[in-house]
């Protein structure tokens, strides 16, 4: 859906975010503003290469407010996936990693709730 103004599209980009920018501000599906640059290029017309890396210097990202609950999900496990594949971290290591993260999470849980609630019942059992 077109928002009014052009923005790059990260959460759908396959580079820059150019062409998933246009889709978006043109309500046209992204598949075809890529094949149409791509087309361009090959026939002859190279300066769609200098058009694009300026729009993707110039262009302003979306703003995260703009993004689906879906599309910020999908943004969020790409970007995730990049960091962990420039820190070298393979897929088993960052499910091991993920997995302890979890653990620990569920573990703070049950250390809240369970002093809390034993707060709760000395508080009880001094009002009897």
């Amino acid at each position: 859906m077109s928002r009014g103004h052009f923005y790059l599209d990260k959460s759908n980009a396959k580079l820059a975010g150019v062409c998933a920018g246009i889709a978006d501000f043109t309500d046209v599906d992204a598949l075809w503003i890529r094949l149409g640059a791509v087309l361009l290029l090959l026939f002859g017309f190279p300066i769609v290469i200098a058009i694009y890396i300026a729009v993707a210097l110039i262009a302003d990202k979306r703003p995260l407010s703009d993004y689906s609950a879906h599309e910020e999900e999908r943004l969020l496990r790409r970007m995730e996936r990049r960091r962990a594949r420039k820190a070298g971290i393979g897929r088993g290591e960052r499910l091991r990693g993920e997995l302890s993260d979890i653990d620990r999470r569920v573990a703070d849980m049950e250390a809240h709730y369970s002093s809390s609630n034993s707060r709760l019942a000395a508080e009880i059992e001094s009002l009897r």
